[in-house]
């Protein structure tokens, strides 16, 4: 295993006092899987990463545990955590121009990670930088080295982010939304990208997404997260197949099918809840056309309801039906 997340809560400070953005989060990733955290706007998913990486706000708190590689992230000094962030955990983000600097050329912003990191020599970091362009088949990778982020697409500059992320060969990659801002077919690419790495490089790759139909694509498994919480969790067929929780069966009735049109669409009334107004009980009850008296009430664990698979719904109203 190479990283397990227990228990993890993230406190934010708000005008009215700390708010949970993430509660009693558990899961764990094992080396060369693509791990899927899905789930609505301020579900807790990119607080998540972030907390794995030390990049909260610094009024931030957190409890629990995270153990990458035999060491709690959460108990790292910061100088420990510049340590292992870049060079043994890496993430990719929604938007690459934002994480490329788009006065610098690429084989600036790809070397200087290599040559601090790693202590390679200029021509040895820029001879891997010529590597890793190949790796995600930007073309003449030689040339782009020169160029700048400005003068490549959107899904080229995704793949250039991916292999300065690659750069210092992490063990963990942490993507963020790392397609919503390309259309399909780019999409696609990026997707298969990430899996032939994982696949050649045995790298755990964390996918962070809003859209379940990602997942379909590429995760092994898939933790589904509303409020802060685990709603879902388990492999990706029986996630996608056999969804026993009612938020997930929600998201995915509301992706489109391509023989359905618009009006097969069925999206989830209402929206999530607010940072610190998660209400008591299930967080989705408000939501849910199953709620039963005791959703209200009654706060639920995620407990097991099939081989490696676990639902935070007691009343379980689908009973494994798709």
């Amino acid at each position: 295993m190479l990283l397990e997340v227990e228990n993890l809560t993230v406190w934010l400070a708000t005008r009215r006092g700390p708010r949970k953005a993430v509660d009693d989060l558990s899961f764990r990733v094992d080396s060369g899987e693509i791990f899927g955290i899905a789930g609505e706007s301020g579900s807790g998913k990119t607080m998540t990463a972030m907390a794995l990486l030390g990049l909260l706000p610094h009024a931030a708190r957190t409890s629990g545990r995270a153990v990458f590689e035999g060491r709690d992230l959460l108990a790292m000094s910061p100088g420990e955590l510049r340590a292992v962030r870049g060079r043994r955990i890496a993430m990719v983000s929604q938007d690459p121009s934002t994480s490329l600097h788009p006065m610098l050329s690429i084989e600036t912003q790809l070397t200087e990670h290599m040559r601090h990191h790693l202590g390679l020599s200029r021509s040895q970091a820029r001879e891997r930088a010529v590597e890793l362009l190949a790796t995600v088949r930007i073309p003449d990778p030689e040339r782009a080295l020169g160029a700048h982020p400005a003068q490549f697409s959107g899904g080229m500059r995704q793949r250039i982010a991916i292999a300065v992320a690659l750069a210092c060969e992490p063990r963990l990659l942490l993507a963020d939304e790392p397609t919503t801002a390309l259309d399909v077919t780019v999409q696609a690419g990026i997707l298969r990208l990430l899996d032939r790495l994982r696949r050649e490089q045995d790298l755990a790759v964390v996918v962070i997404t809003h859209d379940l139909g990602v997942m379909s694509a590429v995760a092994d498994r898939i933790c589904v997260m509303y409020g802060g919480r685990v709603a879902e969790v388990g492999l990706r067929r029986d996630v996608l197949t056999r969804p026993r929780h009612p938020y997930t069966k929600g998201l995915l009735d509301a992706l489109p099918h391509p023989e359905g049109g618009a009006a097969a669409l069925r999206p989830i009334p209402g929206g999530p809840p607010p940072l610190g107004e998660v209400p008591e009980g299930c967080p989705f009850h408000p939501r849910c056309g199953f709620a039963v008296p005791e959703c209200r009430t009654e706060r639920p664990v995620p407990a097991l309801v099939g081989p490696a698979h676990e639902s935070a719904c007691p009343p379980d109203p689908l009973g494994g039906a798709a």
